[in-house]
């Protein structure tokens, strides 16, 4: 485990910002010239996760911090390894657990310097350890290699999958995650049938959330949560609209969503 080191109150902020995240009940370190910048989609990630949860909560790639930390601000029994594994991300992270804006959260929040896509032997010795966790969420990279392309390494290693990268993290997830221990994912809505095949045999009893810009608009984002070992019936969630109709203001719900105040899915 990794633990933070450095006082970004008295760091010199040029190559970073510090954003508030849950109207300032949790702070975030951030690249200000590369790399990937969190938002609504970390958000919606950490709110799937129920308000009862109590337990240890794996990160998947969690870059800064975004979605295990808002985890922590709104699920007081959670304890959240933040997994992460290129340099300058796993940095920020440290940053951000430093901050002393995040003191009432990082006693229940650590850092794991780790490739999520390992297998076997290489990926126990590496800190993810068999059964090890109760629940896991994973925002991973789910655009197309020439959709949105960027020069920037830490950017596009974040935002652009590769061909077996989802099944080889579900396959990572249902190996960490305990018998009826939970996953939320959110993906793009294309990588559903990849999504859902990744999980047969793994996990069940599956949840799926469309997200839309707004009512007359088609879902930009699916969010799945499931439970490892379950035989349940898929089910289909009432759809989240982002934004009041014709407008671009946050309709109440995803402004609570965004803030910390609710979960997705109610409970």
């Amino acid at each position: 485990m990794k633990s933070a080191k450095a006082d970004t109150n008295h760091l010199e902020l040029h190559n970073f910002s510090r954003d508030a995240f849950h109207r300032g009940r949790f702070w975030l370190v951030q690249p200000t010239q590369s790399g990937h910048r969190a938002g609504m989609d970390a958000m919606m990630l950490a709110a799937a996760v129920p308000a009862r949860f109590s337990g240890r909560l794996a990160d998947f790639g969690a870059g800064a911090g975004a979605a295990g930390l808002a985890v922590a601000s709104r699920v007081r029994g959670a304890q959240v390894v933040l997994i992460e594994n290129a340099p300058e991300m796993l940095d920020c992270a440290e940053r951000t657990l430093a901050d002393a804006g995040n003191a009432e959260v990082a006693g229940r929040v650590s850092i794991l310097d780790a490739d999520v896509s390992l297998t076997g032997a290489a990926r126990n010795t590496a800190g993810l350890e068999d059964n090890s966790f109760d629940h896991v969420v994973m925002n991973p990279p789910f655009n197309a290699a020439n959709d949105r392309a960027t020069p920037d390494t830490l950017k596009r290693a974040a935002h652009v999958g590769h061909d077996g990268l989802l099944e080889s993290w579900i396959r990572s997830a249902a190996a960490v995650v305990r018998p009826r221990g939970g996953i939320v994912i959110i993906v793009r809505p294309e990588a559903l049938p990849d999504l859902l095949s990744a999980m047969s045999g793994r996990f069940g009893g599956a949840e799926i959330m469309p997200i839309h810009p707004r009512d007359d608009k088609a879902a930009i984002r699916i969010i799945v949560r499931a439970v490892r070992g379950s035989r349940a019936a898929l089910k289909l969630s009432p759809p989240l609209f982002l934004h009041e109709h014709g407008s671009d203001r946050f309709c109440a719900k995803a402004d609570a969503i965004n803030n910390g105040l609710v979960s997705l899915f109610g409970d």
